[in-house]
């Protein structure tokens, strides 16, 4: 699904069941309707708040339809997979939130750059399979240094800290910045 014309469409529903939701989301889809990346999406990471179960039911009434209509959807296209990351950000993300989709229904934000960065940092050096948004994010040598002590952060294995460093330089040499 294509983050744009698929939030636009979930807001329309949204607006037609008498709903309205406001949320922060991360990930592809947040890169997406920032204009980062142009591709399809498998989900909507919402960092917060938590679904109320009829935003849940909606997204789950909207899924079905969309596969009717010949779209691949899953259920929980919507979802707060990710919400534990909102203990671990930077102190003050919340005020660095930035507005990315206002309809009708439906409000979403997105973390700040430096925030979504880090992010999308992270979970490159966990999965290993965010490389493509992390090149078109297109960080900078100084936002890349800036990550690397709260990303080391976030694993207490040993290896972790090799790992990361590791990670980002080689995102580094990708991006031509001659590390």
């Amino acid at each position: 699904m294509l983050p744009v014309p698929t939030i636009e469409a979930f807001d329309r529903h949204l607006l037609e069941a008498g709903l309205r939701f406001e949320g922060v989301v991360i990930g592809g889809a947040a890169l997406g309707l920032l204009g980062v990346i142009h591709r399809p999406t498998r989900d909507f990471d919402i960092l917060v708040p938590e679904l109320p179960a009829e935003i849940n039911a909606a997204a789950r009434e909207f899924a079905q339809a969309q596969r009717g209509a010949g779209v691949e959807m899953f259920d929980d296209w919507l979802n707060n997979g990710p919400m534990q990351l909102g203990e671990v950000l930077p102190a003050g993300w919340r005020e660095r939130v930035q507005r990315i989709f206002e309809g009708q229904a439906l409000v979403l934000g997105t973390l700040g750059r430096a925030d979504l960065l880090k992010s999308k940092l992270f979970a490159l050096c966990d999965r290993g399979t965010d490389l493509p948004d992390c090149i078109a994010l297109a960080p900078i040598n100084h936002e890349l240094a800036e990550a690397m002590p709260w990303l080391v952060e976030q694993d207490g294995n040993p290896e972790w800290p090799a790992h990361v460093r590791a990670t980002l330089a080689d995102l580094a040499r990708r991006l031509g910045h001659g590390v």
